[in-house]
């Protein structure tokens, strides 16, 4: 490429705090405070949710919903402002939207394994100590789960704070922008063919600390879309305006692009599906990665 210019020209970063040395002071605030002032309950219906809950043992965010005066959609709302994470409610994300359990019910169990397989993440491949890298999500087979797994890591990278990008890479059969209910007239297949550099990279409605790039046209091409040098100064440059790039991929029964793309990407976190991979195409596939640059971060079971 004899264009200098960069593949995304018009998505800068945010402006920098013009005072760097502001001190911001934080108070945290109960959770029967923060539901009090979302629902407008008056003191004699907090005494009566505290009485509730010292007769029955329960915690205030059980009793206040046994008792009619919040739904459960208020307690996560507070719970969420209480613990600093972005919550939001199914119905404003999409109809797809129940995959996306770690921004529907960040206090779940599957949330929460969600956040355990960051840190991990984040102590190996992904580490300060590390070169910067984005992380590819593979899969042996259709159906294995990757999608789901890379949209809610994405999700819960971006629970940091920091800004996170979800690149749809998977230009054979995408999915990304039908769970984050994102526009997907233009996108990475755009930018990789030359026909579009803006507007390719979306901020996901109401998660505001996360972004998705959606694939765009299927092309008919997507092994030699992803082999060309552009796709490496791409991530490249993302690297450089996004705190977390994460990159969904075809299936590798497709055939190589996944490898392609990890390769490009720098680090792979390989997806299989409980009761339905089988071992052979597991270590396949990770034999294969095994002879290319890539860091394979590790292996996950999908039971969902």
């Amino acid at each position: 490429m004899n264009d200098s210019r960069p593949l995304v020209s018009r998505f800068d970063p945010l402006p920098e705090d013009d005072n760097p040395t502001t001190q911001f002071e934080v108070h945290d605030r109960s959770i029967g405070e923060l539901i009090r002032e979302a629902r407008g309950l008056s003191e004699q219906q907090i005494e009566e949710v505290l009485a509730y809950q010292r007769q029955h043992g329960l915690r205030f965010g059980e009793a206040v919903v046994a008792l009619k005066l919040a739904s459960s959609d208020d307690v996560l709302r507070a719970l969420s402002q209480q613990y600093h994470y972005d919550y939001t409610p199914a119905l404003s994300l999409g109809e797809k939207s129940s995959e996306l359990i770690v921004a529907t019910n960040p206090f779940s169990d599957e949330a929460e394994a969600f956040r355990d397989l960051r840190s991990q993440l984040m102590m190996g491949v992904l580490s300060e100590e590390q070169p910067r890298r984005a992380l590819a999500i593979l899969s042996p087979d259709i159906g294995d789960g990757k999608t789901y797994i890379a949209a809610n890591m994405a999700i819960a990278f971006s629970q940091l704070g920091g800004r996170t990008l979800l690149v749809d890479a998977d230009m054979r059969t995408p999915r990304q922008h039908v769970l984050f209910d994102a526009d997907h007239t233009s996108g990475l297949s755009s930018i990789l063919s030359g026909r579009a550099e803006n507007g390719v990279v979306q901020q996901v409605k109401n998660l505001p600390s996360l972004y998705v790039m959606p694939v765009g046209a299927v092309p008919p091409n997507p092994m030699e879309l992803v082999q060309r040098p552009a796709f490496g100064l791409l991530l490249h440059e993302l690297l450089s305006k996004f705190d977390h790039v994460l990159v969904d991929t075809p299936a590798a029964v497709h055939g190589a692009d996944a490898r392609v793309i990890a390769a490009h990407a720098g680090a792979a976190l390989v997806v299989g599906r409980k009761g339905r991979s089988r071992m052979s195409a597991m270590e396949g596939l990770l034999k294969k990665l095994g002879k290319s640059p890539v860091a394979i971060a590790g292996v996950v079971m999908n039971e969902y």
